[in-house]
């Protein structure tokens, strides 16, 4: 009951958001306050997360049982705010009725996520980039049709302490309350061994790719990078983010792609989902690609110059050089950013990594390359060393050739002006088909997968 009064009253949205009364008021709560002090802290840093996850919580829960909502009408997470210190922090999300959350940690880097039915939220721009307490910051997105999930970074080790979703009452809304208080290196691993073991990722409810089609055109797999949690660059404008940037190209591409009358297209997203790296190479395999095509928007931090254009990447356990490596670092952390456990996903590394010594695989892929660097040179800007090489985890598959496109900086204003420009995609995205229709057209339909699946 304390802690309902504490959440629903004293710890109200204008109190956490503009008041010192949070700190207060966890120290306050008899019996608990120690561990709550801690949690709060770490709900402060992850404000930016734990915003989100009250946010959608609260789209849950404000919402009056009786009223009568449309069909597909999704809970909304409306605010979030945080409260405490280094020691304890408190994470609330105000929601328009009430849901089912659960709350788990993980390691390297520390993290809490809270998984929700999905939600709509309704956070201002840069909700999360700015943490109190154990909460560093915090993303928040759809992993999967149906869930959400709010990605909290900690500050330091801390414990989930409490979590729950409050009724609304008292003319306050429903919330989610998450309070995390902070702890040791050792006891948190522990912890995360025995008690708070993270739920099997979420897979893709795609339906089963045919064993066989009668279908002989060769399928194009686009893969939009990022997407839910996962906003891409961070250096990013909030009005212009990395996952809308790439997935506004790779619709008009399908859609142009689909019109020559020559392809099948798939795409491993088609909105605001995020998808696990290995799923997209598993979606691509699955339905025995003839092409994949990795779309993403570069970045460059303040300091580092002022790198423009395209560049097109091929797989190599090698980089081609320091900055492709740190590209390929970069979009590698895909995974982690939306709270993905990576414990178990070395163990295919070394096989794949062996495989993709095929050379027919490599030779296609890097044909391709320079197909799309020629004919994106009549298009856009390209970047000064427009072919790099690195190892970048979503092409790795052993079996279909496959590149990664940057479409430019996010981070050089021409190059984000054109990104963000339907003229310039229209453009880009007919030079790519017209790689595309190169790439195949010297090739009998069905024979450019290079080597058989396994």
């Amino acid at each position: 009951m304390l802690l309902k009064r504490l959440a629903h009253k004293d710890l109200a949205h204008k109190d956490l958001a503009h008041k010192d009364l949070a700190h207060k008021d966890l120290a306050q709560v008899s019996g608990v306050s120690l561990l709550i002090g801690r949690s709060a802290r770490v709900v402060m840093r992850l404000t930016g997360v734990a915003g989100v996850v009250c946010a959608l919580l609260v789209v849950a829960a404000a919402a009056p049982a009786p009223e009568t909502r449309a069909p597909g009408d999704l809970p909304v997470a409306r605010d979030v705010r945080l409260a405490g210190d280094e020691a304890k922090t408190r994470l609330i999300v105000d929601l328009d009725r009430k849901i089912e959350v659960r709350a788990f940690a993980l390691a390297n880097p520390f993290r809490v996520i809270v998984d929700m039915p999905q939600v709509t939220f309704a956070f201002p721009d840069k909700t999360g980039e700015k943490g109190r307490g154990l909460i560093k910051a915090f993303r928040y997105g759809l992993v999967m049709q149906g869930g959400s999930r709010i990605v909290i970074d900690l500050s330091k080790p801390a414990k989930i302490e409490h979590t729950q979703v409050l009724d609304p009452a008292n003319g306050q809304p429903a919330r989610l309350v998450l309070d995390l208080a902070a702890t040791d290196r050792d006891t948190f691993m522990r912890a995360l061994a025995l008690n708070n073991r993270a739920p099997d990722r979420p897979h893709r409810r795609d339906p089963e790719p045919k064993e066989e089609t009668a279908d002989p055109r060769p399928l194009v797999v686009l893969d939009p990078g990022h997407g839910g949690p996962d906003h891409g660059s961070r250096l990013a404008p909030s009005e212009s983010l990395e996952k809308a940037i790439v997935l506004d190209f790779c619709l008009l591409l399908r859609d142009k792609l689909e019109k020559t009358g020559k392809y099948r297209v798939a795409m491993t997203r088609s909105d605001d989902t995020f998808v696990a790296l290995a799923d997209r190479v598993i979606f691509a395999r699955e339905r025995k690609a003839a092409l994949f095509v990795s779309v993403h928007a570069d970045a460059l931090e303040e300091g580092g110059g002022d790198a423009q254009g395209a560049t097109i990447y091929t797989l190599s356990d090698t980089p081609s050089d320091p900055t492709a490596a740190s590209v390929a670092e970069a979009e590698n952390r895909a995974d982690v950013i939306a709270g993905l456990d990576l414990a178990a996903e070395a163990s295919d590394v070394a096989d794949i990594l062996i495989d993709l010594a095929k050379r027919e695989t490599k030779t296609f892929s890097l044909q391709f390359a320079r197909t799309l660097v020629g004919e994106l040179r009549n298009a856009t800007r390209m970047h000064k060393d427009p072919m790099r090489s690195a190892s970048f985890v979503v092409l790795k598959a052993p079996d279909i050739p496959s590149v990664l496109v940057e479409l430019g900086y996010v981070t050089n204003k021409q190059d984000l002006k054109a990104m963000t420009s339907e003229a310039w995609r229209t453009k880009a995205t007919e030079a790519v088909v017209q790689a595309v229709n190169t790439f195949f057209g010297a090739r009998a339909v069905g024979t450019i997968r290079p080597a058989a699946r396994k």
